[in-house]
């Protein structure tokens, strides 16, 4: 539940600031009536989103138990290739999101401003379909209840008012700060997310050494007590691991990590360097 709640978080977080900078934008043009063709856009990209969920949920059903799991973990493994690149896209675009949204407000706000509905839905739409991949494959890999899908709700809804907030000016947060915290979770629990597609495609037999397990501490960590919940939760922890699904979470949790604090870090100190610079560019006009 903890891991969907900061999937839910994160991302609603993210499409609740697309949507607060578009709204902050048209009304200081000074083009309020264009409003509701946000909301339209927003509503569109969340239909598509619960239609695409619905798809992901029910879709497979009747299938053979290979088939499932073939397509369980092949959309497992599609998941953290989309949120890899939302972490690593977000960190890089971050400081130019609202420049880039004002860009596209003022092409489409011509006319009816029809063109509108069209952005607010692609740059919701894209947050709500790659959240919806993500949090069922997530579901899947800590086993399919309603537990999972409630914290990622809750997260989505504490996303939505943390978003009002940012939007009436009462709140301030270092969105910076949250968001590179944040990625970093997110890698680790893609990282689980992988490994458990890694053991999908093997029990339907596409990949080998399902039963090469590389250590097994059920006894230790019984499933089904709280302490195993909770890593499964959080972490996806598999008690019994095979060497591939072992392998895949190390290889993909240690390259990705430290090219993505690496290129925080560069961020942060391009960053200092600009702000270091600013007073000696004024002091020279």
């Amino acid at each position: 539940m903890t891991a969907n709640f900061l999937i839910g978080l994160r991302e609603g977080l993210e499409a609740s600031l697309i949507v607060v900078l578009l709204l902050a934008y048209v009304v200081k043009t000074g083009r309020r009536h264009l409003i509701p063709r946000i909301w339209a856009g927003v509503g569109i990209a969340v239909a598509l989103s619960l239609g695409f969920g619905a798809l992901l949920t029910f879709g497979p059903r009747g299938l053979t138990f290979e088939a499932q799991e073939a397509i369980g973990g092949s959309l497992s493994i599609v998941a953290v290739g989309l949120v890899t690149w939302i972490v690593f896209w977000m960190a890089r675009t971050a400081r130019s999101l609202g420049a880039d949204l004002r860009h596209q407000v003022d092409r489409a706000a011509g006319g009816a401003g029809w063109g509108l509905v069209v952005v607010a839905a692609l740059a919701v739409g894209r947050e709500g379909l790659e959240t919806a991949l993500f949090l069922w494959a997530a579901a899947q890999a800590t086993g399919a209840s309603t537990v999972p899908l409630l914290g990622a709700l809750l997260g989505l809804l504490v996303a939505a008012g943390l978003g009002y907030l940012l939007h009436r000016g009462v709140l301030k947060v270092n969105l910076s700060r949250f968001f590179t915290w944040t990625g970093a979770a997110l890698i680790v629990i893609a990282g689980g997310v992988l490994a458990y597609g890694v053991h999908d495609l093997q029990e339907a037999g596409i990949l080998p050494g399902l039963h090469a397990l590389a250590f097994d501490v059920s006894a230790a960590v019984p499933p089904s007590s709280w302490y195993g919940t909770l890593l499964k939760g959080t972490l996806n922890f598999s008690p019994a691991t095979t060497w591939l699904e072992a392998s895949a979470w190390v290889l993909y949790v240690a390259p990705t990590m430290y090219l993505y604090l690496t290129a925080h870090r560069r961020g942060v100190r391009r960053a200092a360097a600009r702000t270091a610079a600013q007073p000696v560019g004024a002091s020279n006009t």
